[in-house]
């Protein structure tokens, strides 16, 4: 694991840490109003439920780039073997001018 990937978790355990430690200050029921319906959480419960969620939207956000840079990755090689030939042949064919110009 690279350092900055355990930094990373450090901060985030720390965030959810001190979402949790404010939320259990202060135990009141809060009504959390849903398109629909209405229900009430403690504050601590409502804060982590919160940021778990946003976690999860991010995390999804970043894998679905990831998938689609490698995509993009995969068609960019794909394009670059199909062109690496026929440069290879062109630059062949201008050395052996260039030697038989040399020889001559």
């Amino acid at each position: 694991m690279n350092i900055v990937t355990i930094i990373k978790g450090i901060a985030i355990l720390a965030l959810f840490l001190i979402a949790l430690a404010l939320g259990s200050q202060n135990q009141a029921p809060v009504t959390f109003s849903f398109l629909i319906a209405k229900s009430e959480f403690h504050l601590s419960t409502l804060l982590g439920l919160v940021f778990v969620s946003g976690f999860a939207i991010c995390g999804v956000a970043s894998i679905w780039v990831q998938i689609k840079l490698k995509h993009q990755i995969k068609n960019l090689k794909k394009q670059l073997r199909k062109y690496e030939p026929k440069e290879a042949q062109s630059n062949e064919k201008s050395v052996s001018k260039s030697v038989a110009v040399k020889k001559a």
